[in-house]
């Protein structure tokens, strides 16, 4: 039986040719409760947002397998049953930690994740002056995550970035997702995209290999839509900046009014209740009450008199 059943609806999702994934960018508990909230199928966690996050840290590098597995884990684990495609950067080292890290992720009940082809102090892919690997190194991380996975039985699905586009061109890169491809890898990820017409070209020249294209705003990226991307081809499109964006300008707009008139100024709907009823409140108040619970008989809500 697969490991993971949000893995093996990820997978039929890929099968399906009708099927196209939109993955908001979430980087912890809140944020994917919002974009649960708001209706996602899948979601897709960061590593620059977890690294900023997590250690108030650039994407350099920073985040370490463990890192990333503790966060990837307690966010998949918030709807089991939707989609976690996950940032797993280099793999963490050579073939035994690139399979240890399959192994962790797909325990943690991710449903996919991307490996790419930069050296161990890797950066975002939105960043120059990156530093690859060799195509037979990369292809060695790709054939030890499909090992894994087989050794496991799991349905976790393994996509193949490449950011060799920067430094070495396209038919380089397509070599290199050729060669993923060929390993075992299930999608590929062609990272920096320049132009719709590269695009295009690269959902021609890969086809019928799913693709995942990677909408950072403002990046190396032209802005695609959803719509838009699904039309050209792509299987996947993920935006790992859909929800710390807007919380990086929100909290700074919040703390500058905080310092100015000593009130942070919030709406009044944004009570506690409303922030735990975002973060599950009444279900657990419910859950408490079904097995006969009484420490909330007398209710949360604050009554004004």
């Amino acid at each position: 039986m697969p490991l993971a059943t949000a893995a093996t609806k990820l997978r039929r999702s890929l099968e399906d040719p009708n099927a196209f994934i939109v993955a908001p960018g979430v980087y912890d508990g809140l944020s994917a409760r919002m974009a649960l909230a708001a209706g996602f199928d899948a979601l897709y966690m960061t590593g620059a947002g977890t690294a900023a996050s997590v250690h108030g840290q650039a994407d350099l590098g920073i985040c370490t397998l463990n890192d990333m597995r503790a966060n990837a884990e307690m966010i998949a684990n918030l709807s089991p049953a939707t989609p976690l495609i996950s940032d797993a950067d280099t793999g963490y080292g050579g073939p035994i930690m690139v399979a240890r890290t399959t192994e962790q992720y797909a325990r943690s009940g991710v449903a996919g994740f991307h490996i790419e082809d930069q050296v161990q102090t890797k950066r975002c892919g939105h960043l120059s002056g990156k530093q690859l690997v060799d195509t037979n190194t990369y292809t060695t991380r790709i054939r030890a995550a499909v090992q894994a996975r087989k050794r496991l039985d799991s349905d976790i699905v393994i996509i193949a970035r490449t950011d060799s586009l920067q430094k070495h061109g396209y038919e380089e890169s397509l070599a290199r997702l050729r060669a993923a491809r060929d390993a075992g890898a299930d999608v590929g990820f062609l990272e920096g995209i320049d132009s719709r017409e590269m695009a295009r070209q690269a959902v021609k020249d890969l086809a019928p290999w799913p693709l995942l294209l990677n909408m950072v705003e403002h990046g190396s990226t032209p802005s695609i839509s959803a719509d838009e991307a699904r039309q050209i081809g792509f299987r996947i499109i993920i935006y790992p900046f859909a929800t710390i964006g807007p919380a990086l300008v929100a909290m700074r707009e919040g703390l500058e009014k905080l310092r100015r008139d000593g009130l942070p100024g919030l709406d009044k709907e944004l009570t506690p209740q409303m922030l735990f009823r975002v973060c599950g409140l009444d279900q657990s108040l419910q859950l408490d009450n079904e097995a006969g619970g009484a420490a909330f008989e007398g209710g949360v809500d604050l009554r004004n008199t």
